[in-house]
């Protein structure tokens, strides 16, 4: 959730994860897909699997910007670990994972996936664009699964790269619906779009600029720098162009400066972040009265507070387990694409081998996967995001996790008609 719903922002531009591939890209002990065995049970092995264990990767933040989403997610995937070890584990083998603090620096990231690349046979958590624009080529070319905490299109269309749920452009499809359906805003009105520079915010944009053509309204487009942190000239400019509504597509410290100094400055309208750009600590700042009363948030899940059963069951296990930390969209974003990879090492399991190609084979193989966590997902066709519903919520600093649904996962009106346009 890069990000930081949980979805992750974008630091470096792409032309210096670029540079950094170019240097790195070769340093790989894996090189390929690694040579395969068969266990003693018949199972075809491969790199990350032995007869008795299933070692996983997780190329986090514990130390930089997303400190607390990364903590967040290592935790949540480690007790669905716990959780699979208790029941015998996958395919009669314990399930390991390996976390790597990379401080969200790429040469870190790239120095750290050349560390267990080796000895992993699937990734259910890489924090960060840039670093999955750096990694990318080698992740492709070694087989690996990756789940990224990153929900850029950028990133579809590649066999072993996995997007879960939506991308950040049908999000602002659904956010431009959500404030025509709701917030009445109408033919001729200019809505805000502030955006982070690099593939978050640029695929963001694009987005909210399909939907509001259709829609006849105007966007009038504010890029960002991940260090800008007072907004207050960017409120001023909106301000100027008359906006009935702002959309961001952020980090959680702009949105509660954008909130914050739009309320203070008397512009007070329906502000929609992207998931990345809310947090429950921010209900903390003092920016939380104005985020009560102006904002709403479009994620791929439902909040945490959600009634969804799976939901419920995650939320009582984690707070049993880690009794000190906070339940927030990481946790969530976490565990599932955790209970999603299960899925996909059962059925590589059942299809008698946990080689790695073998695995994103099993994957790409399923086309309805619900872990009862959210929406359904469709893996089978790798130029599509894995779902296209979107959900709507909002901060309340009373439900846990700091936000409660407003609207339950559906298909904004003309998603399917702008996924054919981009084909």
């Amino acid at each position: 959730m890069n990000p930081t719903a949980p979805r992750t922002r974008t630091l470096l531009a792409t032309a210096l994860a670029a540079l950094l591939l170019a240097g790195t890209g070769c340093s790989s002990k894996a090189g390929s897909s690694g040579s395969t065995d068969d266990g003693a049970d018949g199972i075809k092995t491969g790199p990350g699997v032995t007869d008795k264990t299933i070692r996983l990767g997780a190329l986090t933040d514990l130390t930089g910007p997303y400190a607390t989403l990364g903590k967040s997610i290592v935790q949540a995937q480690q007790m669905w670990a716990d959780e699979v070890n208790a029941r015998g584990g996958i395919c009669d083998r314990r399930i390991e994972i390996v976390v790597k603090d990379h401080g969200y620096d790429v040469q870190k990231a790239v120095t750290a996936y050349a560390d267990i690349s080796a000895d992993v046979v699937a990734l259910p958590q890489v924090i960060g664009s840039p670093v999955m624009a750096a990694l990318l080529d080698d992740i492709e070319r070694d087989k690996v699964l990756t789940f990224p905490q990153a929900w850029a299109a950028s990133l579809l269309d590649r066999d072993s790269v996995q997007v879960l749920g939506t991308t950040y452009d049908i999000d602002m499809i659904t956010a431009v619906d959500f404030l025509t359906r709701t917030k009445g805003l109408a033919k001729g009105d200019t809505v805000g779009h502030v955006y982070f520079e690099g593939d978050y915010g640029a695929n963001a944009l694009e987005g909210s600029r399909w939907a509001a053509k259709k829609a006849g309204l105007k966007i009038a487009g504010q890029k960002i720098k991940a260090t800008d942190t007072d907004l207050s000239a960017q409120v001023s400019a909106l301000r100027k162009e008359g906006v009935k509504a702002i959309l961001i597509s952020a980090g959680p410290a702009q949105t509660a400066s954008l909130v914050g100094v739009a309320a203070s400055r008397g512009l007070k309208v329906p502000v929609v972040s992207s998931a990345p750009g809310y947090a429950p600590q921010l209900m903390k700042t003092p920016a939380a009265p104005a985020l009560a009363a102006m904002l709403n948030v479009v994620s791929a899940v439902p909040a945490v507070s959600s009634d969804v059963a799976g939901v419920r069951t995650m939320v009582a296990s984690y707070k049993k387990k880690y009794p000190d930390s906070l339940v927030d969209s990481g946790v969530l974003s976490g565990y599932n694409a955790a209970r999603l990879m299960g899925t996909d090492l059962k059925k590589a399991c059942e299809n008698g081998s946990l080689a790695r190609e073998d695995v994103v084979k099993a994957h790409r193989s399923q086309s309805s996967v619900d872990v009862g966590l959210g929406s359904p997902q469709n893996f089978s066709d790798k130029a599509r995001p894995a779902s296209t519903s979107t959900y709507v919520y909002k901060p309340d600093a009373k439900a846990v996790g700091a936000a409660v649904n407003v609207e339950n996962a559906h298909i904004a009106p003309g998603v399917e008609k702008y996924l054919t346009s981009r084909n």
